[in-house]
Protein backbone atom coordinates (compact mmCIF):
# COMPACT_ATOMS: atom_id res chain seq x y z
CA UNK A 1 0.00 0.00 0.00
CA UNK A 2 1.14 3.38 -1.51
CA UNK A 3 -0.09 7.06 0.23
CA UNK A 4 0.56 10.50 -1.03
CA UNK A 5 3.76 11.79 -0.09
CA UNK A 6 5.87 15.33 -0.54
CA UNK A 7 8.16 14.96 -3.13
CA UNK A 8 11.86 14.56 -1.92
CA UNK A 9 10.51 14.30 1.63
CA UNK A 10 12.04 10.82 1.74
CA UNK A 11 15.35 12.31 0.37
CA UNK A 12 15.75 14.85 3.18
CA UNK A 13 14.81 12.51 6.27
CA UNK A 14 17.25 9.78 4.71
CA UNK A 15 19.77 12.60 4.38
CA UNK A 16 19.14 13.78 7.92
CA UNK A 17 18.80 10.55 9.47
CA UNK A 18 22.28 9.41 8.08
CA UNK A 19 24.08 12.79 9.23
CA UNK A 20 22.65 12.29 12.86
CA UNK A 21 24.44 8.68 12.92
CA UNK A 22 27.28 10.07 11.32
CA UNK A 23 27.52 7.53 8.46
CA UNK A 24 28.78 8.48 5.25
CA UNK A 25 27.24 7.18 2.16
CA UNK A 26 29.01 4.11 1.95
CA UNK A 27 29.13 3.26 5.07
CA UNK A 28 25.29 3.15 4.86
CA UNK A 29 25.17 1.55 1.61
CA UNK A 30 27.35 -1.37 2.72
CA UNK A 31 24.60 -1.89 5.97
CA UNK A 32 21.98 -1.89 3.71
CA UNK A 33 23.41 -3.93 1.18
CA UNK A 34 23.34 -1.31 -1.64
CA UNK A 35 25.25 0.64 -4.10
CA UNK A 36 26.56 3.76 -2.73
CA UNK A 37 25.62 5.08 -6.39
CA UNK A 38 22.30 4.21 -5.77
CA UNK A 39 22.21 5.77 -2.10
CA UNK A 40 23.39 9.00 -3.80
CA UNK A 41 19.86 8.90 -6.02
CA UNK A 42 18.14 8.45 -3.40
CA UNK A 43 19.30 11.31 -1.49
CA UNK A 44 18.96 13.75 -4.80
CA UNK A 45 15.28 12.32 -5.11
CA UNK A 46 16.42 10.92 -8.40
CA UNK A 47 15.25 7.72 -7.51
CA UNK A 48 12.46 6.36 -5.71
CA UNK A 49 12.90 3.85 -3.04
CA UNK A 50 10.65 0.35 -3.05
CA UNK A 51 9.27 -0.37 -0.12
CA UNK A 52 11.66 -3.36 0.96
CA UNK A 53 14.39 -0.69 0.62
CA UNK A 54 13.00 2.07 3.16
CA UNK A 55 12.57 -0.95 6.16
CA UNK A 56 16.10 -1.98 5.66
CA UNK A 57 17.56 1.28 5.21
CA UNK A 58 15.56 2.41 8.66
CA UNK A 59 17.28 -0.99 10.27
CA UNK A 60 20.66 -0.03 9.13
CA UNK A 61 20.21 3.47 10.75
CA UNK A 62 18.93 2.33 13.91
CA UNK A 63 15.87 3.98 13.81
CA UNK A 64 12.99 2.77 16.23
CA UNK A 65 10.29 1.36 15.32
CA UNK A 66 8.07 4.74 15.77
CA UNK A 67 10.70 6.19 13.50
CA UNK A 68 10.51 3.97 10.80
CA UNK A 69 6.69 4.30 10.54
CA UNK A 70 7.79 8.19 9.69
CA UNK A 71 10.22 7.04 7.31
CA UNK A 72 7.88 4.45 4.79
CA UNK A 73 5.30 7.55 5.59
CA UNK A 74 8.09 9.92 3.87
CA UNK A 75 8.59 7.38 0.68
CA UNK A 76 4.80 7.32 0.21
CA UNK A 77 4.07 3.92 2.10
CA UNK A 78 2.11 3.17 4.91
CA UNK A 79 3.03 2.34 8.25
CA UNK A 80 3.86 -1.50 8.89
CA UNK A 81 4.33 -1.46 12.76
CA UNK A 82 1.25 -1.30 14.48
CA UNK A 83 0.69 0.76 17.51
CA UNK A 84 -1.93 -0.88 20.07
CA UNK A 85 -3.41 0.86 23.31
CA UNK A 86 -2.39 -1.20 26.15
CA UNK A 87 -5.79 -2.42 27.00
CA UNK A 88 -5.93 -3.96 23.73
CA UNK A 89 -6.86 -8.14 24.06
CA UNK A 90 -4.00 -8.53 21.83
CA UNK A 91 -1.40 -7.21 24.35
CA UNK A 92 -3.38 -9.21 27.10
CA UNK A 93 -0.62 -11.82 27.57
CA UNK A 94 2.01 -8.90 27.61
CA UNK A 95 0.19 -7.27 30.90
CA UNK A 96 0.31 -10.16 32.36
CA UNK A 97 3.85 -10.63 32.01
CA UNK A 98 4.80 -7.53 33.25
CA UNK A 99 2.52 -8.12 36.21
CA UNK A 100 4.17 -11.12 37.18
CA UNK A 101 7.66 -9.42 36.51
CA UNK A 102 6.83 -6.84 38.64
CA UNK A 103 5.53 -8.62 41.28
CA UNK A 104 8.72 -10.35 40.96
CA UNK A 105 10.73 -7.66 42.13
CA UNK A 106 9.17 -7.67 45.33
CA UNK A 107 10.27 -6.44 47.97
CA UNK A 108 12.46 -3.74 45.76
CA UNK A 109 10.12 -0.93 43.93
CA UNK A 110 9.66 -1.38 40.57
CA UNK A 111 8.16 0.35 37.41
CA UNK A 112 6.68 -0.02 34.31
CA UNK A 113 7.41 3.55 32.04
CA UNK A 114 6.43 5.17 28.58
CA UNK A 115 8.82 7.40 27.03
CA UNK A 116 10.32 10.32 28.52
CA UNK A 117 9.04 8.54 31.89
CA UNK A 118 5.26 8.45 31.73
CA UNK A 119 4.55 5.98 34.26
CA UNK A 120 2.48 2.98 33.19
CA UNK A 121 2.59 0.80 36.22
CA UNK A 122 3.74 0.16 39.72
CA UNK A 123 4.74 -2.27 42.27
CA UNK A 124 3.56 -2.21 45.74
CA UNK A 125 7.22 -1.34 47.00
CA UNK A 126 7.09 1.62 45.08
CA UNK A 127 6.07 3.49 47.50
CA UNK A 128 9.00 3.65 49.52
CA UNK A 129 10.41 6.23 46.39
CA UNK A 130 7.54 8.91 46.34
CA UNK A 131 7.18 8.89 50.03
CA UNK A 132 6.12 12.81 51.16
CA UNK A 133 6.13 13.74 47.71
CA UNK A 134 4.02 16.58 46.45
CA UNK A 135 -0.01 15.10 45.46
CA UNK A 136 0.32 16.97 42.68
CA UNK A 137 3.39 15.31 41.14
CA UNK A 138 1.21 11.43 41.79
CA UNK A 139 -1.62 12.65 40.00
CA UNK A 140 -2.13 10.67 36.89
CA UNK A 141 -0.49 10.48 34.22
CA UNK A 142 2.57 10.29 36.43
CA UNK A 143 6.39 11.03 34.96
CA UNK A 144 8.43 9.29 37.19
CA UNK A 145 11.54 11.41 36.30
CA UNK A 146 10.18 14.81 37.32
CA UNK A 147 8.92 12.97 40.51
CA UNK A 148 12.39 11.74 40.99
CA UNK A 149 14.25 15.28 40.69
CA UNK A 150 11.72 18.05 41.33
CA UNK A 151 12.24 19.41 44.96
CA UNK A 152 8.60 18.71 46.17
CA UNK A 153 9.04 14.73 45.12
CA UNK A 154 12.07 12.73 46.03
CA UNK A 155 14.63 15.28 45.71
CA UNK A 156 14.62 16.62 49.11
CA UNK A 157 15.63 12.70 50.49
CA UNK A 158 18.56 11.61 47.68
CA UNK A 159 21.34 12.72 49.45
CA UNK A 160 23.63 12.34 45.93
CA UNK A 161 21.02 14.31 44.11
CA UNK A 162 23.77 16.17 41.43
CA UNK A 163 25.57 12.93 40.67
CA UNK A 164 22.30 10.84 40.38
CA UNK A 165 20.69 13.89 38.53
CA UNK A 166 23.01 14.10 35.92
CA UNK A 167 23.18 10.35 35.68
CA UNK A 168 19.41 10.54 34.18
CA UNK A 169 19.20 13.87 32.34
CA UNK A 170 22.88 12.40 30.93
CA UNK A 171 20.76 8.90 29.59
CA UNK A 172 18.06 11.48 28.05
CA UNK A 173 20.58 13.50 26.20
CA UNK A 174 21.83 10.24 25.05
CA UNK A 175 18.31 9.90 23.76
CA UNK A 176 18.08 13.09 21.79
CA UNK A 177 21.37 12.73 20.57
CA UNK A 178 19.90 9.61 18.84
CA UNK A 179 16.58 10.98 17.85
CA UNK A 180 16.20 14.74 18.02
CA UNK A 181 12.57 15.60 19.72
CA UNK A 182 11.92 19.46 21.03
CA UNK A 183 9.20 17.88 23.79
CA UNK A 184 12.36 15.44 25.10
CA UNK A 185 14.92 19.10 24.63
CA UNK A 186 12.40 21.62 26.55
CA UNK A 187 12.17 18.36 29.31
CA UNK A 188 15.96 17.92 30.13
CA UNK A 189 15.96 21.73 30.11
CA UNK A 190 13.72 21.47 33.25
CA UNK A 191 15.10 18.65 34.88
CA UNK A 192 18.22 20.55 34.79
CA UNK A 193 16.75 23.55 36.41
CA UNK A 194 16.18 21.46 39.84
CA UNK A 195 19.74 20.05 39.88
CA UNK A 196 21.94 21.49 42.54
CA UNK A 197 26.11 21.77 40.89
CA UNK A 198 28.40 18.88 41.04
CA UNK A 199 30.40 18.86 44.15
CA UNK A 200 33.96 16.85 45.31
CA UNK A 201 33.31 13.20 44.58
CA UNK A 202 31.88 11.19 47.45
CA UNK A 203 34.48 8.62 47.05
CA UNK A 204 31.99 6.11 45.65
CA UNK A 205 34.22 3.14 43.93
CA UNK A 206 31.45 0.76 43.02
CA UNK A 207 29.98 -1.11 40.13
CA UNK A 208 27.62 1.54 39.80
CA UNK A 209 26.73 4.96 40.82
CA UNK A 210 23.27 4.21 43.26
CA UNK A 211 20.52 5.92 44.54
CA UNK A 212 21.03 7.25 48.03
CA UNK A 213 17.59 7.58 49.55
CA UNK A 214 16.93 9.12 52.96
CA UNK A 215 14.39 6.93 54.59
CA UNK A 216 12.80 6.48 58.30
CA UNK A 217 14.75 3.80 58.91
CA UNK A 218 18.39 5.25 57.74
CA UNK A 219 19.85 5.76 54.30
CA UNK A 220 18.88 3.26 51.10
CA UNK A 221 21.08 2.65 48.43
CA UNK A 222 19.64 1.27 45.41
CA UNK A 223 21.17 0.60 41.99
CA UNK A 224 19.12 0.83 39.11
CA UNK A 225 17.95 -1.57 36.36
CA UNK A 226 15.98 -1.56 32.63
CA UNK A 227 14.40 -4.23 30.86
CA UNK A 228 12.80 -3.73 27.65
CA UNK A 229 11.62 -5.76 24.73
CA UNK A 230 14.08 -6.07 21.86
CA UNK A 231 12.06 -8.00 19.78
CA UNK A 232 8.66 -6.09 19.69
CA UNK A 233 7.08 -5.23 16.59
CA UNK A 234 4.37 -3.00 18.14
CA UNK A 235 4.98 0.62 18.83
CA UNK A 236 3.57 0.83 22.08
CA UNK A 237 5.18 -2.35 23.18
CA UNK A 238 8.91 -1.31 22.33
CA UNK A 239 8.62 1.56 24.38
CA UNK A 240 7.91 0.53 27.33
CA UNK A 241 10.80 0.30 29.89
CA UNK A 242 10.93 -2.23 33.17
CA UNK A 243 12.93 -0.40 35.76
CA UNK A 244 14.01 -1.69 38.74
CA UNK A 245 15.61 -0.67 41.66
CA UNK A 246 18.04 -3.25 43.67
CA UNK A 247 19.83 -2.83 46.97
CA UNK A 248 22.95 -1.97 46.80
CA UNK A 249 23.89 -3.02 50.03
CA UNK A 250 22.21 -5.74 53.14
CA UNK A 251 21.25 -2.75 55.13
CA UNK A 252 19.23 -1.55 51.80
CA UNK A 253 17.85 -5.01 51.40
CA UNK A 254 17.37 -5.75 54.95
CA UNK A 255 14.88 -2.74 54.59
CA UNK A 256 13.34 -3.10 51.82
CA UNK A 257 12.19 -6.94 53.49
CA UNK A 258 11.12 -5.25 56.50
CA UNK A 259 8.82 -2.65 55.18
CA UNK A 260 7.23 -5.51 53.02
CA UNK A 261 6.60 -7.48 55.90
CA UNK A 262 4.52 -4.64 56.92
CA UNK A 263 0.47 -4.53 55.88
CA UNK A 264 0.55 -0.81 55.07
CA UNK A 265 3.04 -1.33 52.58
CA UNK A 266 1.23 -4.01 49.90
CA UNK A 267 -0.91 -1.41 48.63
CA UNK A 268 0.46 0.77 45.63
CA UNK A 269 0.06 4.45 46.46
CA UNK A 270 -1.11 4.58 42.67
CA UNK A 271 -3.89 2.38 42.40
CA UNK A 272 -4.91 3.97 39.77
CA UNK A 273 -2.04 3.17 38.05
CA UNK A 274 -0.67 0.07 40.04
CA UNK A 275 -1.87 -3.08 37.44
CA UNK A 276 -1.56 -3.35 34.33
CA UNK A 277 -3.64 -5.90 34.06
CA UNK A 278 -7.74 -5.16 34.40
CA UNK A 279 -6.91 -1.60 34.17
CA UNK A 280 -10.04 0.39 34.72
CA UNK A 281 -9.16 3.31 31.89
Amino acid sequence: MTVSAEPNHFARELRRWRARRRLSQLDLAIRADTTQRHLSFLEQGRSRPGRAMVVRLAESLSLSLRERNGFLLAAGYAPVYAESSLDAPELGPVREALDRILDGHLPCPAVVVRPHGLLVAANAAFGVLCEGAAPELLKPPVNVLRLALHPDGMAGRVVNLAEWGRHITGSLRDQLDRSPDPELEEFIVELDGYLPGLGAPDGHLGFAAPLRLRVPEGELRLITTLTSFATAVDVTLAELRLEAFLPADETSARILRERAARPTERHSLLSGTARLSGRTR
